[in-house]
């Protein structure tokens, strides 16, 4: 097992500023005829947290104990072991559990990448190629050493017709893998790209063992050959999971591993309603319950279990980019093309009245594509976004020049009835009337629509809207459909209207051609679920993806956000600041809170489970107090 001497981590802190690829390295072969670049650099956005040699990460506990079993809860159902294939659904855990990266972001930086797989790191000079080094102690479950064999094996399968296309397209710029010896590979590109390098460290790596010459795009049931903390243990395919900490986990004292991945076996349990898990929670069937519905939040928590304290709950705040969630239009249906309509069915919506009644005041509304973040489009635009959509004024609505777009307000029932009235006549410019109580088109066709659901908790929450789209004249329904065929009704983008969350990073970039790009839009598998197809915003996402530092990052996603805002392709939700978690009281778990994190992943990989004597301790300081 290697040993904290053995490891001197690369730290890649990646701030967009005015440097050489905008990013912060410290890297051991300085003698490489390449650049290095390293952490003293001040004109970065920030400086690496982490220096060469750190110990732990600041949101781990270095010295918890290893052992137990955690619980865990999933939705749905699952019938594939290979997460990187359009086939199927795939387990829960097996990213986060079984495979590993040459590269692990800090959980404390927007975006700062340090060693896990590879331990060090060198930039051509040009930004053209990247070469990393692999340690020399990575193991994979099967005792094998990762080679450089290997890390071009698996982005030549990742980035082929047999995987998921998302993969092809998020390393696009990559042009090959070139293996230089055993543990040192390369990586070329198409052109100089601030963070391509830190992606590429993205990459998860398999052996070449496990596909074994199969077709991969078929490999499902196979378990995989990876280098991660967990094995697969059991597999009960459609209903559970386990992983089993593997015993002879090379990356156990790594500085980007200490004090995490504690539990001896890690299970997901699956369930098909979310309110039938949170009884199955209750009841003692699984540990960790992350609760997404403010309705249960607010009245379901509760109980003899709480009140002993044998279940705890809480609210964790976070800083994550809350992204943008809302009823997404699909624009390939004639019915949602012109603007004009997806605005009118924006207005329709009373967030207040649901805030109020149905989420127990617990949210805010999503204001833009980077809520709760600095890359949210505020105000009047700045000089440097003027500067960008200029170049598109022909081709953008006069409104992305003015303020900010925001969404409709109805705290009052006469802003709510200005609202429907305005919606009413934008649906008459466009070519739609109510006649007979039914709204028609010229052709006398009605509108008529399905919102696609995958939870039930959702059907209270789109009712009160379906009611006010009626008043218009509107003939919506909604329907709640089994996660299987959810997902490929998703993939094949078969629906009219759905519930979307557009997670986002501190430092988005390649990720939004996937999301927002016109080569994906028609493209089976994508998440461009709203058929955005625009040149401009195509444009603007290659701004913010070749921005030279975290200035003009910021400027180009704000000029991005308004262009996406002004075309309307959803009717925006809600956020919330904080993770609502509930847990049996048998765990332990750090004081100090990351920055950006997700709830669940947090308790894997930084909680462990307390001895009885601790739980007894604790209990008795309990009744004291």
């Amino acid at each position: 097992m290697p040993t904290t001497n053995s490891f001197k981590p690369i730290v890649a802190a990646f701030g967009r500023c005015s440097s050489l690829a905008g990013l912060v390295v410290a890297l051991l072969l300085l003698c490489w005829s390449q650049v290095a670049l390293t952490a003293a650099s001040a004109a970065l956005g920030y400086e690496a947290k982490y220096p060469p040699g750190f110990s732990h990460f600041d949101y781990v506990n270095p010295n918890a104990p290893k052992g137990g079993d955690l619980s865990l809860s999933a939705f749905g159902s699952f019938d594939s072991l290979n997460p990187f294939v359009l086939r199927g659904l795939s387990a829960a855990g097996l990213n986060l559990l079984v495979f590993e990266s040459l590269m692990v972001r800090s959980w404390d930086e927007p975006f700062s990448m340090y060693g896990l797989l590879a331990d060090d790191i060198q930039l051509a000079e040009d930004g053209l190629s990247v070469t990393f080094r692999l340690h020399e102690q990575a193991r994979f479950s099967d005792g094998s050493p990762v080679t450089a064999e290997d890390v071009k094996f698996s982005f030549d399968t990742l980035v082929s017709e047999q995987a998921h296309p998302r993969y092809r397209y998020y390393w696009s710029d990559v042009k090959s893998a070139t293996v230089i010896d055993e543990r040192h590979i390369r990586f070329d590109f198409y052109r100089s790209n601030p963070e391509l390098h830190l992606i590429v460290g993205e990459l998860p790596v398999f052996s070449r063992k496990w596909v074994n010459g199969e077709d991969f795009s078929t490999l499902t049931r196979t378990p995989p050959i990876a280098s991660g903390p967990y094995i697969i243990e059991q597999v009960n395919f459609g209903r559970s999971i386990r992983y089993r900490r593997n015993p002879d986990y090379w990356a156990d004292d790594l500085s980007t591993r200490r004090g995490m991945f504690n539990f001896e076996t890690v299970t997901y349990k699956y369930y098909r309603d979310q309110t039938v898990a949170q009884e199955a929670f209750k009841a003692g069937e699984f540990d960790f319950f992350y609760e997404t519905n403010s309705k249960r939040w607010a009245r379901d928590h509760e109980g003899r279990r709480y009140r002993d304290g044998e279940i705890l709950k809480a609210e964790k705040p976070h800083s994550n980019n809350a992204g943008m969630q809302g009823f997404v239009f699909n624009t390939r249906r004639p019915l949602f093309e012109d603007v004009r309509v997806r605005r009118a069915l924006t207005l329709a919506f009373d967030f207040h009245w649901s805030n109020e009644n149905l989420f127990y005041g617990q949210y805010e509304r999503c204001y833009s594509y980077f809520s709760n973040s600095e890359l949210a489009a505020v105000d009047e635009p700045s000089e440097g976004e003027l500067a960008l959509l200029e170049r598109f004024r022909d081709q953008l609505p006069p409104e992305v020049f003015g303020p900010a777009w925001r969404p409709p307000q109805s705290e009052t029932p006469r802003e709510l009835r200005d609202n429907l009235v305005r919606a009413r006549d934008l649906l008459k410019e466009a070519g739609w009337e109510v006649r007979d109580g039914v709204l028609r088109n010229e052709q006398g066709q009605p509108f008529r629509f399905e919102i696609m659901l995958v939870q039930r908790g959702f059907e209270r929450i789109v009712a009160p809207y379906v009611y006010n789209l009626r008043k218009l004249g509107i003939d919506a329904s909604y329907r709640t459909i089994d996660p299987a065929l959810y997902q490929r009704r998703m993939d094949n983008f078969d629906f009219d209207m759905t519930v979307v969350a557009y997670r986002q990073s501190q430092s988005p970039g390649n990720e939004l051609r996937e999301i927002f790009g016109s080569a994906a839009a028609d493209r089976v598998g994508s998440l461009n679920y709203a058929g955005i197809n625009d040149p401009v915003v195509d444009a603007l996402i290659d701004e913010i993806i070749h921005a030279p530092d975290r200035e003009s990052l910021v400027t180009a996603a704000r000029a991005l956000d308004r262009v996406l805002l002004w075309g309307e392709y959803l009717v925006p939700n809600w956020y919330t600041g904080v993770h609502r978690i509930a847990w049996w009281n048998r765990f332990g778990y750090p004081q100090t809170l990351p920055l950006y994190y997700d709830a669940t992943t947090w308790v894997i990989q930084t909680w462990w489970e307390q001895s009885d004597e601790t739980l007894a301790a604790h209990s008795l300081e309990g009744q004291a107090k």
